[in-house]
């Protein structure tokens, strides 16, 4: 069967369109996370655990977030099938639908001094549903926009989606920082907690509408037509790719512990240890954000020209030169060294995020590529959500060394460099759809 024989009733989306789609879908994600990540530092405690006193409060409230942490793998396992079975496009409607509407409703919960301990079950209960979507938003953006697109352009469409990570952190820390400017502290405790997480809801309204405006991708058609679904595709990858599997979850590590790094733990180590203002932190992490929004593209681009793996490679490469003179320099606690740190220390990483999903892209085959990628980022977040503890953990044990939070970063970019010489070694795989010969498989499909 040829492509023109597909049971498509829409014509394809335009490329620009659906890379539109995906970048707005992972931004609402993004968003939801770092809105959390704030929240949590310093009002989920008092509003939703104060029995347990201020420690303890602390700990349920950081505890929260690793909740989501922990389910992500799941949430890979569900969705990772459904887009390998269902399509790409409608499981994330699902989950950008389930993200969403689970952010607002976190805007509507009862404080403790409301409803008891209701309001911190909800919270946990949400905060698992987040969690769960979390597990298959990230692979499915990045196959809605290079599965639409050509083989040639596909690296730097790849890129498009990264562009949420940085889009949410701005949007949240703007938020935030708005909010510190305009209401007085008691009012953000009494109720303008609220107001970050109810506006997830008019942006879910935006992406619910570019998600459903787009048709399935050409790729996942053809794969339909071809009978080449897998009936698990979970077993099915773990059987036939098993050193792809290790290659993109060590690929993935540093661009997402790396954030964890530098937007949870340093944002707390420079307000305790180094006497930064919780402002200039957000400030100078929304600067280096918002360069990441020219950079992220232009190492897309970069990506077309030399291949993903090794963009990849070279953002590792930078990031492990500079781990512990970055560091260095910090412990000094000025802000224009902050702000240079949140830049430098979001550049070099930033390529191997850039080009992550071109790379993990390459490493599977169409048929099980929605289960492959979820998967191997849930267990890379899962791995980073962890970060932050151990760093502290580190740097408790070390006095607060200047040197602790290098010795993290350094390790994140080691394994990050190893996974992308393995992958630059390995071929890109082959698969169905426009400007690749079409090829036939019947085992284990359906």
């Amino acid at each position: 069967m040829s492509t023109t024989d597909l049971p498509s009733s829409a014509s394809p989306s335009p490329t620009r369109r659906v890379a539109w789609a995906s970048m707005v879908g992972t931004s609402l994600e993004s968003f939801d996370f770092y809105v959390f990540a704030y929240f949590a530092a310093f009002f989920v405690g008092p509003l939703f655990f104060d029995p347990l006193g201020e420690f303890g409060g602390t700990l349920a409230a950081f505890s929260t977030i690793a909740l989501a942490f922990i389910v992500r793998p799941i949430g890979a396992v569900l969705f990772g099938h459904m887009g390998d079975r269902l399509g790409r496009r409608t499981t994330l409607l699902w989950t950008v639908g389930i993200m969403g509407v689970a952010t607002g409703a976190i805007g509507l919960l009862p404080t403790y001094a409301q409803a008891g301990w209701l309001g911190a079950i909800l919270l946990v209960l949400l905060r698992i549903a987040q969690g769960l979507s979390l597990g298959g938003e990230w692979g499915g953006s990045i196959l809605l926009a290079t599965e639409h697109s050509g083989r040639i352009k596909r690296a730097f469409y790849a890129a498009i989606p990264q562009l949420g990570s940085p889009v949410g952190s701005i949007l949240s820390a703007t938020v935030f920082i708005v909010m510190g400017l305009v209401l007085p502290a008691a009012a953000i405790a009494e109720w303008g907690w609220r107001i970050p997480f109810l506006l997830a809801l008019p942006l879910l309204a935006v992406s619910l509408y570019l998600r459903w405006s787009i048709t399935e991708t050409p790729v996942f058609e053809e794969v339909v037509a071809q009978r080449r679904r897998d009936r698990i595709p979970f077993v099915t990858m773990f059987r036939s790719r098993p050193a792809a599997i290790v290659i993109a979850i060590g690929a993935a590590v540093l661009g997402i512990g790396s954030y964890s790094l530098m937007n949870t733990y340093t944002v707390n180590y420079g307000v305790t240890q180094l006497d930064f203002s919780f402002q200039d932190l957000l400030i100078a992490t929304t600067v280096g954000g918002l360069l990441q929004l020219i950079t992220i593209p232009l190492f897309g681009v970069w990506a077309t020209r030399i291949g993903s793996a090794r963009v990849v490679a070279w953002g590792a490469l930078g990031t492990l030169l500079i781990a512990f003179p970055m560091y260095y320099l910090l412990q000094f606690a000025t802000f224009p060294i902050l702000v240079a740190t949140m830049i430098i220390g979001g550049i070099l990483p930033t390529m191997s995020w850039a080009a992550l999903g071109g790379l993990m892209n390459d490493l599977f085959p169409d048929h099980f590529r929605y289960s492959a990628l979820s998967i191997s980022y849930a267990i890379a977040a899962t791995v980073s959500g962890f970060v932050p503890i151990v760093t502290a953990a580190l740097g408790g044990a070390t006095d607060f060394a200047w040197w602790h939070p290098g010795i993290v970063l350094a390790i994140l970019s080691a394994v990050t460099l190893v996974a992308a010489w393995a992958a630059s070694r390995r071929p890109a795989e082959p698969e169905s759809g426009p400007e690749v010969p079409l090829r036939r498989e019947s085992a284990g499909v359906a």
